[in-house]
């Protein structure tokens, strides 16, 4: 039954938790803020966390606040090393 439960989990993905929570926190932040100041912080913060589980040039971490009509997109791009 746990085999089951493992492959039909409806649970969300921890990727898909950590996008949802990144994408409220900088909603919050740019309205405290009332601009994207947090980006140079944010970056920092990314590369730590990025770090503990790969281990990742920080140049190699590229993050874009773009405008799409009336919504704000956050673009991380992270290039990761061979798996070799």
């Amino acid at each position: 039954m746990s085999l089951l439960s493992f492959l039909f989990n409806k649970e969300p993905k921890s990727a898909n938790t950590a996008k949802e929570r990144l994408q409220i926190i900088i909603a919050r932040e740019r309205t405290i803020h009332n601009g994207p100041d947090f980006m140079p912080a944010l970056h920092q913060e990314l590369i730590a966390v990025i770090s503990k589980y790969v281990r990742v040039n920080p140049e190699d971490i590229k993050i874009t606040l773009d405008k799409q009509g009336n919504l704000e997109v956050l673009d991380v791009n992270v290039i990761l090393p061979d798996a070799s």
